[in-house]
Formats: structure tokens, C-alpha cells, sequence
């Protein structure tokens, strides 16, 4: 099916919103959502990646004043100048990755059995990465976004680029990556929250250049509907996510995916839902 409908548009926007900075894999909640909808093919891959851009857009509005102050001192400060430099180191590796496979791993990955199996090791790695956090009597060496020097940022950038497997979670890989890689868990969640916003900006920018022919002039709107339903929920999301971390760890998330990943290989295996 490839008629998009102001529903089906709505759910999928919140969906995104709820989803995209959590280590649950935005991407992989979409394509199983699409599925159950009966919306697939290309121009449903082109709308996952456009309704991103809303969610991006809840963190510039989060953290505008933040933004601004870079943006206005980036050339003056050298705390402006290495947050930028550090986000441009952290997003070549998933850039320059995601050119060279895009079509390969959207034409063999973007199923929900594939992306069921990534949700499961994810969870793993999380239970791992939790578990080394608690027994480890060393403190996080970063607990802030600015004392990260570029080597850091490199190496989440690296851990970012394993996210091109659906199922895998972009919030999800940097931020255990970088809570692995010495950063305290705050600043591994605000650094994945402003990783996000040239990552999937020029995801969604690359796209709609791409294949541009797939919006046509009915389905345009609803592509408006999803992207502001996407903004909504990230909002909301992302406020609770930070209070969330202040207290908590991401166990709770690890065994979410876990469930939910057996839950689409049984219903595949059963014959329960015939999964595309």
C-alpha cells in the first residue's frame, strides 16, 4: 500500500516522536508500525526519514538558548569552537557510511524480522554496558558536553555509525557509546540530543532530494501531519527523558526491546502476522 492517510500519518508521527531519543530504535518502531498499517514501499521509507526532522526540531527548540549562544560565538569562544568541531567529527563516520550502504541496507534491513534481531542485540549490549557501569569503581571521566575533546567525539561518531542497522538505535549506540567511552550518563544523553540534530537533518535533507518524485501533491500534507506529530511527542519525550536519567538507568529499555523483539519473531514464526 502506498496511500498515505491522515491516521496513518498521525501514528506514525507520534510513534517517531516517542521514540527517536530513546535507546529503542525510532527507525525500527516505524518500519513494524508501517507494517501493522499496511503502509510500505518506498515512499513510506522517504517519510520515516522526513518526519525525523520534527523530532529534531523539539531539541533545537529544548535547547535554543544553548544553540543560539554557539551559533553567536562559534568563531569567538573556544568552548562555541570545539562544540561544533566536536560535532562535526561525531557525524562523518554514520555520513560517510550511510552514502555508501543506504540503498544496500534499505533494500535487505528495513524489514520487521531484521529489524526484531537488532532490537535483541541491542538490548544485550545495553544490559552489558549497564552492568560494567554499576561495578566499575572508576566515576565518568566527562560529565559534560564541553570537556569533550575531539577523540571523544570521534569515538561516538563510530559507535553513532552502527545505527545504520535498523533496529539498532541511534540514541541508543551513542549514548551507551559514549557512557562506554568515559562520558557520564547525562552527558552521553545531551551530546546524542545534539549529534541528532546534522545527522538526521541531512538524512532527511539527502532524501527529499533523493527521491523528491515520491511526494506528490495529495500525499504532501500528510507528510505535514506526521512531521508536527513527530515534534509534539519529541518534545514531550525529551523533557521527560532528561528527568528520567537523573534517577534512573536504561535497564528498563533493554528488556522493552528484548520483548519486543521475540514478540515479532513469534508472531513471523507462528504465522500469526504475515510480516512484509
Amino acid at each position: 500500500m502506498e496511500t498515505l492517510t491522515f491516521a496513518t500519518a498521525l501514528i506514525l508521527g507520534v510513534v517517531e516522536g516517542l521514540t527517536e531519543f530513546l535507546p529503542v530504535s525510532s527507525t525500527g518502531h516505524l518500519i513494524v508500525a508501517g507494517s501493522l498499517l499496511g503502509y510500505t514501499g518506498e515512499q513510506a521509507k522517504l517519510f520515516e526519514i522526513v518526519i525525523q526532522a520534527g523530532a529534531i526540531l523539539a531539541v533545537c527548540w529544548e535547547y535554543r538558548q544553548r544553540l543560539a549562544d554557539v551559533a553567536r560565538n562559534v568563531l569567538r569562544e573556544p568552548r562555541a569552537t570545539r562544540f561544533v568541531v566536536n560535532l562535526v567529527i561525531a557525524f562523518i563516520p554514520a555520513a560517510v557510511l550511510g552514502l555508501a550502504f543506504d540503498r544496500m541496507i534499505k533494500a535487505h534491513l528495513f524489514a520487521p524480522v531484521p529489524v526484531a534481531c537488532a532490537f535483541i542485540a541491542g538490548a544485550l549490549v545495553i544490559l552489558w554496558a549497564e552492568r560494567r557501569q554499576r561495578t566499575r569503581a572508576v566515576p565518568p571521566r566527562i560529565d559534560d558536553v564541553d570537556a569533550m575533546q575531539w577523540h571523544d567525539a570521534l569515538k561516538v561518531g563510530i559507535a553513532q555509525a552502527f545505527a545504520l542497522i535498523p533496529g539498532t538505535s541511534r540514541s541508543g549506540a551513542t549514548i551507551i557509546g559514549g557512557m562506554l567511552f568515559g562520558l557520564s550518563r547525562r552527558a552521553a544523553t545531551e551530546f546524542s540530543f545534539f549529534l541528532a540534530i546534522p545527522t538526521l537533518f541531512a538524512a532527511t535533507l539527502y532524501s527529499l532530494w533523493k527521491d523528491r518524485a515520491l511526494v506528490g501533491d495529495a500525499s504532501l500534507p500528510m507528510f505535514g501531519v506526521g512531521f508536527i506529530a513527530a515534534f509534539i511527542a519529541a518534545f514531550a519525550c525529551v523533557r521527560w527523558l532528561i528527568r528520567y536519567i537523573s534517577r534512573h538507568d536504561f535497564r528498563p529499555f533493554a528488556w522493552y526491546r528484548i520483548a519486543f523483539g521475540l514478540l515479532i519473531i513469534a508472531t513471523a514464526g507462528s504465522g500469526l502476522v504475515q510480516w512484509p
